[in-house]
């Protein structure tokens, strides 16, 4: 009986450990791709910087738009866990809300917390973009997800609620919503403009308000 439960802790330290330096790893390369940028941001860069060699990295992470997308993912929901950014307790909760505005408010202050942490990956998801294939289809894959979130789940909350102003298309809505939680536009306000991010959520609760909901 003692055998088993030998290799079973033994294998838990071991997934403990790799799963330790897989995340040492993707902050490191998530913090080179900010600091550095796509191009000086090197495999090597980022296993000097995680203390691990070189072929740790491809093991663990992968190649560089591997850990821009594993870097990308955890921070959109703020971990590594395997749970999708839907069913996230603060998503659920907001999703139900009754109340349209308060809805907007909390999907608002999702938006904050969220482009907080991926405003500037994602920045450096464009930069890569241009001169990367592979980074073209992250990109893409990124802004087909954000569409499909709002057309799927965000609007037909509203439309569910009657909530949306009276003439908007609601093709108009989606468009209306996925602009505004574009990364680019916190980029825009906060890390360029010098907005707090409190000014920020406050001025994207009171946008979303105004072009959306009925008077």
């Amino acid at each position: 009986m003692a055998a088993p439960v030998k290799r079973t802790y033994t294998s838990t330290l071991r997934a403990d450990q790799a799963r330790r330096t897989q995340q040492a790893i993707v902050a490191a390369a998530a913090r080179l791709f900010v600091e550095r940028g796509w191009g000086q941001a090197t495999i090597d860069a980022v296993a000097e910087e995680a203390g691990v060699s070189r072929k740790t990295v491809f093991t663990s992470g992968g190649g560089k738009v591997d850990l821009l997308k594993l870097a990308l993912d955890w921070s959109l929901v703020g971990d590594d866990e395997p749970v999708p950014l839907a069913e996230r307790p603060e998503i659920a909760a907001t999703m139900r809300l009754s109340d349209p505005e308060t809805f907007l408010a909390g999907w608002a202050r999702i938006l904050t917390d969220i482009n907080k942490r991926v405003a500037g990956l994602h920045r450096v998801l464009i930069s890569a973009a241009g001169v990367d294939p592979a980074a073209q289809t992250l990109l893409d894959e990124w802004e087909t997800q954000r569409w499909s979130f709002t057309a799927g789940s965000l609007v037909p909350h509203l439309q569910r609620l009657g909530a949306l102003r009276a003439g908007l298309p609601p093709e108009q809505a989606i468009d209306i919503m996925w602009l505004h939680g574009d990364p680019i536009v916190y980029a825009r306000l906060v890390l360029e403009r010098r907005w707090t991010p409190e000014q920020f959520e406050v001025w994207l609760q009171d946008s979303l308000v105004r072009q959306l909901l009925a008077p």
